[in-house]
């Protein structure tokens, strides 16, 4: 069965954090109280004993609150703890990561209709389309997609569609109503006053707003 995803799936991006000087685990925390349901763990770097222990302890928090996490990239890490996976077209096919975390959720990141395309017979649980929107968040992005090559890969596949890149409050309606089934958002949850007490309750202000704007 496929399963469904929440129209709102905030990611924990641990470069755009450290940046910010946010706590990924304090955030994560701050994104489940506000209402998340899923939330992806994206760290590009090498897993140090304190990244680990960030990613364990926000593990930790989804089950307690029931949540989905999705590990990005590190099919090894999402099976030690049990959680889901998402892989992009440079990491290990989807086949691979299914021979390590067999029946965990799984997600495939596309960029193009040909990959998408593609992805429609591939043994994952969802697909990812970006960037739609010009985005900061990940230097080595692909170029904009746009919403018309959100509709036409629409039309290419009957798994949930995340829609990821420079999407906000003023455009994820217009993005939903190109196909996306979730808009993955980054930088449109992050505290407007840094990572003190105030910041977080922001954080899950914002969470709430997207929610109720996403009409979830």
């Amino acid at each position: 069965m496929v399963p469904m995803l929440p129209r709102l799936y905030p990611i924990v991006d641990t470069a755009t954090l450290d940046a910010c000087g946010v706590d990924p685990v304090a955030f994560a925390s701050a994104l489940l109280e506000g209402g998340a349901r899923v939330l992806q763990f994206r760290h590009k770097g090498a897993y140090t004993n304190d990244r680990f222990e960030q990613l364990h302890s926000t593990a930790a928090l989804c089950r307690d609150a029931g949540a989905q996490l999705i590990v990005n990239d590190r099919a090894d890490l999402a099976a030690i703890l049990d959680t889901g996976l998402h892989v992009g077209q440079g990491d290990l096919s989807p086949a691979q990561a299914r021979a390590v975390i067999a029946t965990a959720m799984l997600g495939l990141s596309t960029a193009t209709i040909e990959q998408m395309r593609a992805a429609a017979a591939e043994p994952v649980d969802y697909v990812a389309l970006g960037p739609i929107f010009a985005t900061s968040s990940k230097p080595d992005a692909d170029p904009v997609v746009g919403l018309e090559v959100l509709r036409a890969c629409r039309a290419l596949t009957r798994k949930p569609l995340v829609a990821i890149g420079g999407i906000t409050l003023d455009n994820a309606q217009s993005v939903l109503e190109a196909g996306a089934d979730s808009v993955a958002v980054i930088r449109g949850l992050l505290p407007a006053a840094g990572a003190d007490e105030l910041g977080l309750q922001n954080v899950r202000a914002r969470v709430e707003e997207w929610i109720r704007r996403l009409g979830v």
